[in-house]
């Protein structure tokens, strides 16, 4: 008896300024495809300029799920992701369309596709306790803390990174369980089949040269000004994950005194460099990738081509 053929999804990943949301949009004017955003910093109301997210006219001619509604004071996981993508997917698959998920957070990508285990969510009031007490023990109390109960967890968190080493020890607070541990639980399958598309250029100084010019237009765009007024919020600082978002944390620690206006441009392009650079090394470590050089002009057919030999018809 045969078994029967999983719902499909198709995934566009790659690093940032790729040609990701271009490619994504044209394969909506030729496939029965609904856009599902995979971007951490895009799900944030208020963060669009310095996020790249598409704008009002781009969204209503191909609207994006999963982009513009959370609050930048609010947390969001990966966890949180594959819940709400989940939804989004199978909801789209009941209207007889596929999922096209496109995007450069890679772990989110990796949750969704290869599983994530069954851990707590976040916890409001513990991540508030251990927020508390980093201010007063200081990081490497914490990540000394966290070594003690989770040695391996410790070993892959850098010291200097407070929102990973407190969420280690927030798993481990409210179970008694070691991230490690759950993160080493049997994980359920992907019940989609997925085809996975990466964006991946031969030439690195084109992509280091895209980033530059985008980083730039940004500025000239208003992300100061944008970042201005997140920044007028007393609750929010340099520490909430939407705030560390490349880009907008350079803003704030100019609008801070920390830096001055060159220094914002010079760093804002090195870290979403090193942002890139982060992806691609992920994109490695992803077992089932079909890879495509985005410098190339024939780019949208080549992808059309791939599509229409795994049995996809064009509309």
């Amino acid at each position: 008896m045969n078994k029967p053929v999983k719902p499909l999804i198709v995934c566009i990943m790659g690093p940032t300024a790729s040609g990701k949301t271009d490619l994504a949009i044209s394969l909506t004017e030729k496939y029965p495809m609904d856009i599902i955003s995979v971007d951490s910093a895009m799900v944030y109301k208020g963060m669009d300029i310095g996020t790249a997210k598409p704008d009002a006219q781009t969204l209503a001619h191909a609207p994006h799920r999963l982009v513009d509604f959370l609050d930048p004071a609010e947390p969001y996981s990966a966890a949180q992701f594959c819940t709400d993508a989940l939804r989004e997917m199978r909801q789209i698959i009941e209207q007889g369309r596929i999922p096209l998920l496109v995007g450069g957070t890679m772990l989110y990508f990796k949750a969704l596709l290869y599983g994530l285990s069954d851990m707590p969510s976040a916890d409001a009031a513990m991540r508030e306790k251990l927020v508390a007490e980093t201010e007063v023990l200081g990081l490497p109390a914490m990540h000394a803390r966290l070594a003690e109960v989770d040695p391996q967890s410790a070993a892959r968190i850098h010291p200097n990174d407070p929102q990973r080493i407190q969420r280690a020890l927030e798993v481990y607070e409210l179970t008694g369980v070691s991230l490690t541990e759950w993160q080493a639980k049997p994980i359920e399958p992907l019940p989609y089949q997925s085809v996975q598309i990466a964006l991946v250029p031969t030439d690195r100084i084109w992509l280091h040269d895209r980033i530059e010019l985008r980083f730039k237009m940004m500025l000239e765009q208003g992300l100061v000004d944008e970042v201005k007024v997140l920044y007028q919020r007393e609750d929010l600082d340099e520490n909430k994950p939407s705030i560390r978002a490349v880009g907008y944390r350079q803003v704030w620690q100019y609008l801070a005194g920390q830096l001055g206006f060159d220094e914002v441009q010079e760093r804002g392009i090195i870290a979403t460099r090193q942002l890139a650079k982060r992806q691609l090394t992920w994109l490695r470590s992803m077992p089932d990738l079909n890879n495509f050089d985005c410098i190339n002009s024939n780019l949208e057919d080549k992808v059309l081509n791939f599509l229409q030999a795994d049995h996809i018809t064009v509309l």
